[in-house]
């Protein structure tokens, strides 16, 4: 038996491995994220509140649970908030991971750790793992630095870096791209999006996979997971309008300095999917097939 704890386990990515893993006989899950289970299925798995910047709540968790892998999904994503809140933003993302290297060190685990595309200075995109990252933002710093914490660490370990990640899940504290494009567009509002950003977007159950297959294959360095399909910002909605047979009238491209957000984007990333796909046997979905399983999901929720 498989001991595997996750961490922000109410989060997209952490419901879609709960999903993946709760009724396999041969793991042993445990969620742990803030606050109360937000996970609808309530088998399969144990659930323990836990403030991943709690250092001592950490370390007396981990020595208790003593699991063999740990999935790291928790962190502070949104881009604008990380400029804003620079304190908190270290600490949920560079902090909490130092306080899971040092749990690693008393009772050993293999890390699997969330970072992302942000780290790249987008000049030069589509990216392979050993590319040389610059990111532009505090939040891509905030990643890099942890990256840079746990390779230097001595701990067995694998980095996962994703890009957009969209799905459906349960009682989801922020929207996806994905998700809101169609419920703007089916309301019929206008909507602005950036034509001069370009990225490849990440499907939740695809990277779910992933995650655990570094995890149970104890896949030691880092891993670049995205989509398999590269497209500007204007082009996935459009996409997404096209599937989902929504009218277009009200879609606008604008370029991203008119937009005055706090942090900078980079403007080409993507991702050179090879190594993923060999040693991780990583099989992404193509973007209208991601599409087309949240309609279904959709589907199911509504009967």
């Amino acid at each position: 038996m498989i001991k595997i704890l996750v961490t922000g386990s109410n989060g997209l990515l952490g419901q879609k491995i709960s999903d993946q893993l709760r009724l396999r006989a041969d793991i042993q899950l445990i969620n742990t994220s803030k606050g109360e289970d937000r996970y609808p299925n309530a088998s399969g798995y144990t659930y323990f509140p836990m403030d991943i910047c709690d250092r001592s709540a950490i370390l007396t968790l981990l020595a208790n649970t003593k699991p063999d892998i740990v999935i790291h999904t928790a962190a502070m994503t949104n881009v604008d908030t990380c400029e804003s809140d620079r304190t908190g933003c270290w600490d949920l993302n560079v902090n909490a991971v130092a306080h899971l290297i040092e749990a690693s060190k008393i009772n050993p685990f293999h890390l699997v750790h969330l970072s992302t595309d942000f780290i790249y200075d987008g000049e030069d995109g589509p990216y392979n793992e050993t590319a040389t990252p610059n990111p532009l933002s505090y939040y891509g710093e905030s990643k890099l630095a942890a990256e840079k914490l746990i390779e230097n660490s001595g701990i067995s370990y694998s980095i996962i870096r994703t890009i957009i990640v969209y799905g459906l899940a349960a009682k989801m504290s922020r929207n996806n791209i994905v998700l809101w494009a169609k419920s703007v567009l089916e309301k019929g509002e206008n909507i602005s999006i950036v034509d001069d950003q370009f990225r490849m977007p990440t499907l939740a159950e695809d990277l779910a996979s992933a995650c655990i297959s570094a995890g149970m294959k104890k896949a030691q360095g880092a891993y670049n997971v995205s989509g398999k399909d590269y497209m500007s910002i204007f082009e996935m909605v459009n996409r997404i309008a096209d599937y989902y047979q929504l009218s277009k009238e009200n879609i606008k491209s604008i370029s991203s300095n008119t937009l005055n957000q706090a942090a900078k984007r980079p403007p080409r990333t993507g991702f050179v999917l090879d190594k993923a796909i060999r040693e991780l046997e990583y099989q992404p979905h193509a973007f209208e097939e991601g599409l087309a399983l949240i309609q279904k999901q959709l589907d199911e929720k509504n009967v």
